[in-house]
C-alpha cells in the first residue's frame, strides 16, 4: 500500500483534539500517515470550532491559505470538518470552492468512505447528518503521550442561550461504560497514565440511557490497574451532585481539580443565559465541595458582556471571583453565534466596554492565580512527568538542560530539575518535587532526595 500524507489542523476544544485522534485511527488503514507540513500532504483536514466568532474566523483564514496549495497540487484533497462544517454545510463549498469534502461532527465514522469517494469520483461531498452518531471502533492512537482524552458522551441538552453546541453536535448521548473502560484500558496498556474524560456536561452522564451515574463511572475507572490519574471536563453546576463531591474524597486517582464554569456572577444574567442555577446555589456547591476537599483547585469559565449585562451585573461577577478565589479563569468576550437565541437579544454591550470589562476581570483574577501558586512554595507535590521541559527564552522561566515538566494533581504546570548525574527516564512516572518558585503560568522546583520522597504530598520540606 502506498503511504499518503495526512495533515490535520485542529482548532478549538479538547473534544476536537479527541476527534482528530479518531480521524487518524480511521485513516491509517487507508495508508495515511500524519505529517507536520500541509505543503507535502495528500489530504488536509481542517477540524473547526464554532463556539466563538474568533475561532470560526481562524478556520476560514486557514482554509483560504489552502487555495494556493490546491492550485499547485490539484490532486490534494481538502476536507472541512467539525462544528463550523456542521453549522455551514454546503455554504462552505461556495465560500471555499477548492474544498472537496465537508463533514459534520457526527460523520467522523463515515470519513474513510467519503475520502474514497472523493479520490475515485473527483466529486465534492457534503455529509452533515447530525442524527447518525456512530461510536468509532478500532485501535487507539499510539502517540507515546502520558495523558490522553477519552470522550464519554457527545452533544448537549442544556440549550444555554449563547451556545451553539446542541445545534452543531446534536442532543446528548452517552457511551456505554464497557466501551469507555475498554478504550481506557487499551490506552493504559500502551503507556498512558492519565486520562481526561470529555463531555459537554459529564455530570449528566448516563441519565437519559439509564446507565450508571457519572460518579459510578469514575469508580469503575478508578479500578483500572496502571492508570495513575483521572480528570474530567466539563462539569455543569446544575447537575453537580453530593455524590460527585464525595468521589473527590474517596477515589484516590481522581485529581484534586475541578473546572466548574459559572459564566456570570449575576443571577439575572444566568437566567437570561438559561443556566438553570443561581449565584447562591453555585456558591453553595463551592462551599460544600471545599468542606469535603479543602485543598481542591477550582477553575471556571466566564462570559463578559452578555446582552443586557449592566455594570452592576459585572460587579457581581467580580465579587463572585473575590469570594471563590479561583485558581484560574478562562474569560471570553461574548459574541453572537448563528442559531443561538442570544444572538437575537437586545441591549448589546458595546465592544469597547466589553474589552474594558474583560481586562478588568483578568487583572483581578491574576492576583488570585499568583496568590494560589505562591502558597505552594516550600511544599512537596507529586508530579506526573509528561516529558522534558521545552527550552524557553521568554515567558515565566528559562528552562535548564536537565529539566522535566509535569503537572500537579491540581493541574498546575511544574518545571523541575533532577540530579545532573542521574539519567533515568522519568516520562510517565510520578515523582515528588519541592516547589521553589511560583510564577503566573507555572511553578519551578526540584525532585527531592530519597528521604524526602517519604513526605506526604503537600507537606513542607526543607531541602
Amino acid at each position: 500500500m502506498k503511504l499518503k500524507k495526512l495533515f490535520i489542523n485542529t482548532i478549538g476544544c479538547q473534544m476536537n483534539v479527541y476527534d482528530a485522534e479518531r480521524m487518524e485511527v480511521l485513516l491509517a488503514p487507508m495508508g495515511y500517515e500524519v505529517c507536520t507540513d500541509p505543503c507535502v500532504a495528500d489530504l488536509v483536514i481542517v477540524n473547526t470550532c464554532a463556539i466563538r466568532e474568533k475561532a470560526e474566523q481562524k478556520a476560514f483564514s486557514f482554509l483560504g491559505r489552502l487555495a494556493g496549495l490546491k492550485r499547485k497540487n490539484p490532486g490534494l484533497i481538502i476536507a472541512a470538518g467539525g462544528c463550523v462544517a456542521q453549522q455551514e454545510g454546503k455554504k462552505i463549498l461556495k465560500r471555499a470552492p477548492f474544498v472537496d469534502i465537508v463533514f459534520g461532527t457526527n460523520a467522523i465514522a463515515r470519513l474513510p468512505a467519503l475520502i474514497k469517494r472523493a479520490e475515485a469520483e473527483k466529486t465534492r461531498i457534503v455529509d452533515v447528518d447530525i442524527e447518525d452518531n456512530e461510536d468509532i471502533p478500532g485501535d487507539v492512537l499510539k502517540n507515546n503521550s502520558v495523558s490522553r482524552f477519552v470522550t464519554i458522551m457527545r452533544g448537549c441538552d442544556n440549550f444555554c442561550t449563547y451556545c451553539v453546541v446542541p445545534y452543531v453536535r446534536g442532543r446528548e448521548t452517552s457511551r456505554r461504560p464497557d466501551d469507555i473502560i475498554k478504550e481506557i484500558q487499551a490506552l493504559v496498556d500502551y503507556g498512558v497514565r492519565e486520562i481526561t474524560l470529555l463531555g459537554q456536561n459529564v455530570n449528566s452522564y448516563g441519565k437519559k440511557e439509564g446507565l450508571i451515574s457519572f460518579p459510578g463511572l469514575l469508580a469503575k475507572i478508578n479500578e483500572i490497574k496502571g492508570l495513575l490519574r483521572i480528570r474530567f471536563t466539563t462539569s455543569h453546576p446544575k447537575d453537580f451532585s453530593d455524590e460527585l463531591i464525595l468521589a473527590f474524597r474517596d477515589l484516590d486517582k481522581l485529581c484534586s481539580h475541578i473546572h466548574l464554569p459559572v459564566q456570570s456572577g449575576s443571577t439575572r444574567i444566568l437566567k437570561r443565559m438559561n443556566r438553570k442555577y443561581t449565584r447562591e446555589t453555585y456558591l453553595k456547591k463551592i462551599d460544600d465541595l471545599r468542606k469535603i476537599v479543602p485543598r481542591i483547585a477550582i477553575t471556571s469559565d466566564i462570559i463578559v458582556g452578555f446582552p443586557g449585562e449592566t455594570r452592576e451585573d459585572f460587579e457581581m461577577t467580580l465579587d463572585l471571583i473575590k469570594r471563590v478565589e479561583y485558581d484560574n479563569l478562562f474569560a471570553f468576550i461574548y459574541s453572537d453565534r448563528p442559531n443561538a437565541p442570544a444572538a437575537g437579544f437586545k441591549e448589546k454591550v458595546p465592544e469597547k466596554e466589553k474589552k474594558e470589562r474583560l481586562n478588568e476581570l483578568l487583572l483581578l483574577q491574576k492576583k488570585y492565580t499568583i496568590k494560589k501558586n505562591r502558597e505552594l512554595v516550600g511544599s512537596v507535590k507529586k508530579i506526573l512527568v509528561e516529558g522534558f521541559s521545552k527550552y524557553q527564552n521568554h515567558g515565566d522561566i528559562k528552562a535548564e538542560k536537565n529539566q522535566w515538566t509535569g503537572r500537579t494533581s491540581s493541574n498546575k504546570i511544574v518545571n523541575f530539575t533532577t540530579n545532573e548525574t542521574e539519567n533515568e527516564n522519568l516520562m510517565g512516572k510520578s515523582v515528588n518535587v519541592i516547589i521553589e518558585e511560583a510564577f503566573f503560568n507555572s511553578l519551578k522546583g526540584k525532585q527531592v532526595a530519597t528521604a524526602a520522597n517519604r513526605c506526604k504530598e503537600g507537606e513542607s520540606y526543607a531541602a
